[in-house]
């Protein structure tokens, strides 16, 4: 791709943040042809192409000149070394990234742009089942935060932050929290193995339980500690789950444990 037709948007990073967002655009209709990415591990770039017809480059070149968007979705430990042969390029384009801790005055700074977006994003993005942070500097317009809001509509939903410091909070409950419905599958199916149900029927039971009760959650005008309070009867099963829970202080545990990946996110975000 030559700078005369330059790309509609650029990746520098092409894993799987990068591979949802791209899929969502090809299906929304932009060219792979218009997408440029910059990705180099040989596996993943041919998995760019077979996916989404998409050509990715092993390094920075002119193929970026141009791009009025660039979306940074590499291991924020790896930006500093990805951005310098990129910089030259890509100073005059909006920033939107999608690293963890990354603050916007390094994007800024790294890449010659004021105009960045911070994204916060999360796995199920990859079922467009996610839901995504996002702040924006002072320098970014109306139209480039609606474009961004398109950006990451396929991969779910969205929600804008008037505080970067707020991210860190986004990063502790969305970001890292599939994670947490993980941990709790694997509890649930361990406990389904240890009262004599197979794998595979603990996994079906356990899943379909979060699928289940987390849409009726989305649904329902209740809280959910009202929902819960349908469930629990005194006396009953769920009554006698939820006292054990409540005696080993699982939602304590629980909340410090947010509390701690927040904390961590900004420890990032010093570095």
């Amino acid at each position: 791709m030559s700078t005369l037709n330059p790309p509609s948007i650029a990746f520098i990073g092409g894993g799987n943040m990068a591979s949802a967002l791209i899929g969502g655009l090809v299906r929304a209709g932009l060219p792979a042809a218009r997408i440029a990415v910059v990705e180099p591990f040989e596996a993943q770039r041919e998995k760019l192409a077979q996916q989404f017809g998409v050509v990715a480059q092993p390094a920075a070149g002119a193929a970026l000149a141009g791009a009025p968007t660039v979306v940074w979705a590499v291991k924020p430990q790896l930006f500093a070394e990805a951005a310098a042969p990129c910089a030259p390029y890509v100073g005059a384009a909006l920033q939107v990234s999608v690293m963890a801790g990354v603050r916007c005055a390094a994007v800024a700074a790294a890449s010659g742009s004021a105009r960045v977006v911070r994204a916060m994003p999360n796995t199920p993005a990859l079922i467009g089942q996610g839901v995504a942070g996002l702040y924006a500097t002072a320098g970014v317009g109306s139209e480039e935060r609606a474009e961004v809001g398109r950006l990451f509509a396929p991969t779910g939903a969205t929600l804008w932050l008037d505080e970067e410091s707020q991210l860190d909070a986004v990063t502790a409950l969305s970001g890292s929290g599939p994670a947490y419905v993980f941990y709790f599958l694997e509890a649930m199916m361990q406990a389904a193995a240890e009262m004599g149900l197979t794998e595979t029927q603990g996994r079906l039971l356990a899943q379909h339980t979060f699928a289940g009760a987390t849409a009726l959650a989305q649904q329902s005008p209740l809280a959910p500690h009202e929902l819960r309070g349908q469930v629990t009867s005194k006396g009953g099963t769920t009554f006698a789950a939820l006292t054990s829970l409540d005696d080993s202080g699982v939602k304590a545990a629980f909340v410090k444990a947010l509390h701690a990946a927040r904390a961590r996110a900004e420890e990032l975000g010093r570095a």
